[in-house]
């Protein structure tokens, strides 16, 4: 959700920021809990054999109870923790570090008392044995209440930082209060502070001592010392970010002046000394973003006409027009993905069409190609893009047909070509059925209360994908089954009936599911060491608990799983329950090399030996895993591959700037509306001609030789652009505010990309239409209560919640 999400968007509300973490992905460190109201050879890797592989089949299946021998090693590495006399409405627990086994849980409870007084109360607890046992330390933080939206912010990698945000009446003079800790939870030291803090402070990706935050008030504070002193970097503040190095990008009002950014009237400036110096970079902005390499802006050149979109690759020296359609107030740009390669930008219809074009860009983020026609992005905010993280390449998202209904496609070269998922050989289609196919539930589903969970891969469980989905010709409002790939979404397999919570554990060798109930208490877990092929059934407990979500710890290292949930009492009370299960003692055999195979990826067995595997100008061969090889990887488990270079086809370019690829063709052809038009474009403030046959080499292909079509960019002495647009020149100002001079000279050095954008259309519509409707036999329409309990939250901050808005 998925995160790597931007966007922009008009209207009345603008969201901020978005926390990334060192790496550059969004954190996931967290999970949080509600309380419900109850009611040598390339490609075989030997399949088990479970009765149900031909496409007539129905599903049928491999299910058993696990051995009494087994039953009794996993019932002595069962851990049941009762939080007793706690009746928090919800959890929230956080990893410090990777591979410590500390985790923080706060439990809160709320009262609907006005909003200048303290809401609830909270409790502290704390384990140093991956959730096993657990201390109760509220009295570390002087059983202060805490604040749930800002739950518990974990410093990046292991730096053992953690911040905890109290929960004080805004009408409190001395500010709000933090407690810190620089021992990964075991103790704390309280400061008062000058500001009530307006959203979780944001720790910086590699000194977690440098932090910065917004105060309600909309000013920016830094601290360098982890918290202990404060200071004032700048006022009106709209929305700010770290960048490369201890730069600080931020978008300010000019003059405190009502709606600037919804005017276009933002200032985008930049500090790269802490805040003692500034260059305004830009002006006319509505949003920006900063993500990869890319500084992105959304500039209002003209009062009243549409937003263009600018990039810089160099921290805002210099920025470029994207080649991309304006957007008016009613429109949104979207940074779907971006690497140091590339961009996907979602780009919106006009009117309220809840869907869009995709486009991709080339390395400078300049030229875009159109990619994918009418992308689904609901007016909530909610896009099924999906980076499909286990095999490079591959993308999953679902489009809005014009009919209304949802469709899911799949690309495994970046975008170049998108196709419809193969059906699973063990499902079987409706008769009625005109392309039958699978679509997978993603963001949108879970908004609806269709499904609980978003598809899950990880680079370190190669080729793995599981989600919930339908087959059909659309997306259903049935209930969601779980579905598995095991080769990066060439097929599929249907492995369990009905919805699931599901995560992966020791880098995919052992998968880990429980039933989704919204109101039966369960007691049962599933588990797999097969890719999902069988599973085995595990009662964890004797008393059945409501189940609230699965957590683990980030990555899939771990072979610890604890599965929340809370045993109802009497009135509205209720027990919250964690059982942590080790599954080290069941698979007690180091894995050795007899038990991995080599796989070729991307391979798809059509006969072409010289280029199967071949994509983005290479082949990929990994070891991995046997299906049939039960032991343990290990933490210290590393993918290992082999790489060899591809001559180049056309499937190793995207089509070019004013060209298209039609669907099942290899070939691009020009767009109508560029027919006998020269390709003109603005770089650097210089008119360039672009003379192309229509392809381009996707970003990141490696291939050599082979299809090489002709393409050049000639300049021709020709400037474009205002005066004020091709600057590049930066002046410096100081904190007073001296070079106001120099604010009319940025006037466009076009800033941010909107870290989302997001399309709450003033106030956005409800939609009711978005799925198939079911047939008269469809029995099995999906609780109402079907909700997504289970959300993450950032080492810093995350930005893509409603209450990170700004009105």
């Amino acid at each position: 959700m998925n995160s790597n999400l931007l966007i922009l968007t008009c209207c009345l509300r603008i969201i901020t920021c978005l926390a990334i973490d060192s790496t550059g992905s969004v954190a996931d460190r967290s999970r949080t809990f509600v309380r419900k109201e109850v009611k040598q050879q390339f490609n075989p890797r030997v399949k088990r054999d479970v009765g149900s592989t031909s496409s007539s089949a129905e599903f049928s299946p491999c299910v058993s109870p696990v051995s009494i021998q087994d039953f009794n090693k996993l019932k002595q590495n069962t851990n049941q923790h009762a939080f007793i006399d706690d009746d928090g409405s919800s959890v929230v627990l956080s990893w410090v570090g990777d591979g410590t086994g500390i985790i923080l849980v706060l439990t809160i409870f709320n009262v609907p008392v006005t909003w200048f007084f303290d809401q609830g109360s909270s409790r502290l607890y704390r384990s140093e044995d991956s959730g096993k046992t657990f201390e109760d330390i509220s009295n570390v933080i002087k059983n202060t209440y805490i604040r749930k939206e800002f739950g518990i912010n974990v410093g990046p990698s292991n730096s053992q930082r953690v911040i905890l945000t109290a929960d004080v009446a805004l009408t409190r003079e001395q500010g709000g209060r933090i407690f810190t800790s620089l021992d990964s939870g075991k103790s704390f030291n309280f400061v008062d502070l000058a500001f009530h803090p307006g959203q979780p402070i944001v720790y910086h990706s590699s000194n977690p001592d440098y932090l910065l935050v917004s105060s309600i008030d909309n000013i920016l504070w830094l601290s360098v010392d982890f918290g202990k002193h404060w200071t004032k970097i700048h006022e009106n503040v709209q929305a700010f970010s770290w960048g490369p190095g201890i730069t600080i990008f931020f978008s300010t009002h000019p003059n405190d002046t009502l709606d600037a950014d919804q005017r276009g009237e933002l200032l985008l400036k930049r500090t790269e000394d802490l805040g003692r110096t500034f260059s305004t970079v830009s002006n006319n902005l509505f949003s920006f973003g900063y993500i990869g390499r890319f500084l992105f802006a959304s500039i209002v050149k003209k009062q009243g006409e549409p937003r263009a979109l600018y990039v810089s690759s160099d921290q805002g020296d210099t920025f470029n027009q994207a080649q991309l359609p304006l957007a008016t107030k009613e429109q949104f740009y979207s940074v779907l993905e971006a690497d140091d390669d590339m961009i996907f930008m979602h780009v919106d219809e006009p009117g309220d069409t809840d869907f869009g074009m995709v486009y991709t860009s080339d390395d400078r983020g300049v030229l875009y190609s159109k990619s994918l026609e009418r992308h689904l992005f609901a007016a909530s905010g909610k896009s099924d893009f999906t980076n499909v993280t286990s095999l490079r390449g591959v993308y999953l998202t679902n489009v809005l047909d014009e009919d209304g209904s949802i469709r899911s496609v799949i690309t495994y070269d970046r975008g170049a070509e998108w196709n419809p998922l193969n059906k699973p050989a063990d499902v079987k289609c409706a008769s009625d059925s005109k392309r039958c196919s699978l679509h997978i539930h993603g963001e949108y589903s879970i908004s609806n209360q269709l499904a609980p969970m978003l598809p899950l891969s990880d680079p370190s469980a190669v080729g793995l994908i599981i989600a919930h989905g339908s087959v059909g010709d659309a997306i259903t409002a049935v209930k969601p089954d779980v579905y598995i790939s095991d080769d990066g979404g060439y097929s599929w397999m249907k492995t369990l009936e009905g919805p699931h919570h599901y995560t992966l554990l020791d880098s995919g060798g052992l998968i880990v599911a429980v039933e989704y109930y919204t109101d039966i208490p369960i007691k049962t877990v599933k588990f797999s060491t097969d890719e999902g092929q069988c599973w085995q059934l595990y009662n964890f407990t004797d008393k059945p608990i409501i189940f609230a979500g699965l957590a683990s710890e980030p990555g899939t290292k771990t072979m610890n799983i604890s599965i929340w949930g809370y045993m109802p009492e009497a009135g509205y009370r209720a027990t919250w329950v964690s059982v942590t299960i080790d599954f080290e003692q069941l698979l007690t055999r180091d894995c050795e090399d007899d038990d991995y195979v080599n796989w070729l990826a991307h391979s798809t067995d059509e006969g072409d030996l010289v280029n199967d595997g071949c994509v983005l100008g290479y082949k990929e061969t990994f070891r991995r895993l046997k299906k049939k090889s039960v032991c343990i990887n290990g933490r210290d488990y590393i993918v290992e591959k082999e790489q060899n270079p591809c001559l180049c086809t056309k499937l190793d370019y995207m089509c070019d700037y004013g060209y298209y690829r039609q669907e099942n063709s290899s070939e691009c052809v020009e767009q109508p509306d560029f027919k006998d038009r020269q390709l003109e474009f603005c770089l650097l403030g210089n008119e360039e001609l672009l003379m192309t046959t229509g392809y381009r080499k996707i970003p990141g292909d490696k291939c050599a030789g082979g299809f090489s079509p002709k393409r050049t960019e000639e300049q021709m002495n020709k400037r474009c652009g205002t005066a004020e647009q091709i600057l590049t020149s930066k002046s410096k100002e100081t904190t007073i505010m001296l070079a106001v001079s120099a604010v009319v000279m940025m006037i466009a050095l076009v800033t941010g990309v909107f870290l989302i954008v997001r399309k709450y259309v003033c106030g956005g519509r409800i939609l009711s239409y978005r799925y198939s409707s079911l047939r008269e036999d469809d029995d099995r329409c999906i609780d109402g209560e079907l909700v997504a309990n289970e959300t993450n939250a950032g080492r810093g901050f995350r930005d893509d919640s409603d209450e990170d808005l700004i009105e």
